[in-house]
């Protein structure tokens, strides 16, 4: 499936001059606050039902008076589906469109144009050096995604660790316009693995809201919930050490030369080297 367009609204934020004016405006305004708020306000279910409709959600009759605003509604959850449960097959944390790269000897890797230090992205230069010549691995959430994500395998995670920063779009023209990864809001913490590692994940926030919300510190079991964005969807990132897994051939092919393929949570995607 191929990803969708850029959205008319970021497109023109970002893509014209005028937008890029505007958007500097509405960051350092901090009308995020105030988006906050409305999101979170009765007075949101009238956007609520144009946001449905224009992402192509069905939203039954019955269900829209259970959502008293946009934020009920954002947070709903899915019905359980089928999961890959089986021992060394990496699942999908989410649902949204995957993109993969190999992370350079020097730590970096590249994206749309712009290229990311793993130390950037976590501030963490000790730990960035584990990851040279490993994989990244990028999810992308869209509008009509369910925005919370699971655990990829059983094991253990460690603390979160909170990166205030701006909040740009991550759909492609803003990646190719800004660093969007190093310049947002993000929280990150490793994943001690049964199978894959030590993996660190990093959770995006984007425009204009990026609520993050996560487990704590503790033992994770695979397929459960680890977090979910709130108000706004977004992006999370897997960085796992060389050799640690490989994709699944169709999904390699597919996903070369920065390309994306659509994924859903549960779904198995790579392996782990001695399977």
């Amino acid at each position: 499936m191929d990803r969708p367009e850029n959205d008319g609204s970021v497109r023109f934020l970002y893509g014209t001059a005028l937008g890029r004016v505007l958007l500097k405006g509405i960051q350092g305004l901090h009308l995020d606050r105030l988006a906050v708020w409305y999101l979170r306000s009765s007075l949101s279910r009238p956007y609520m039902v144009r946001y449905a409709r224009k992402n192509g959600i069905d939203i039954p009759p019955e269900d829209q008076k259970k959502y008293r605003t946009y934020r009920d509604f954002f947070l709903r959850e899915r019905a359980p589906r089928p999961m890959d449960e089986r021992v060394g097959h990496l699942i999908s944390p989410c649902d949204g469109f995957l993109s993969a790269y190999e992370i350079r000897p020097d730590s970096s890797f590249a994206i749309k144009g712009s290229r990311y230090g793993v130390r950037d992205l976590i501030g963490d230069e000790a730990l960035a050096k584990r990851y040279e010549g490993g994989t990244c691995l990028v999810l992308r959430l869209c509008a009509s995604d369910y925005h919370h994500y699971c655990y990829i395998d059983s094991g253990r995670q460690g603390p979160n660790h909170y990166i205030e920063g701006r909040l740009h779009s991550v759909q492609p023209i803003a990646c190719e316009t800004y660093p969007v990864f190093t310049l947002n809001r993000r929280s990150w913490c490793l994943l001690d693995t049964d199978h894959f590692g030590p993996v660190v994940q990093t959770e995006i926030g984007a425009l204009v809201v990026g609520g993050i919300v996560n487990a704590p510190e503790g033992a994770m079991a695979r397929g459960q919930e680890k977090g979910y964005f709130d108000l706004c969807g977004s992006t999370i990132v897997l960085l796992f050490e060389s050799g640690r897994m490989r994709l699944l051939p169709e999904l390699a092919d597919r996903v070369k030369d920065g390309r994306e393929v659509r994924v859903e949570q549960g779904m198995w995607i790579a392996t782990a080297p001695e399977e």
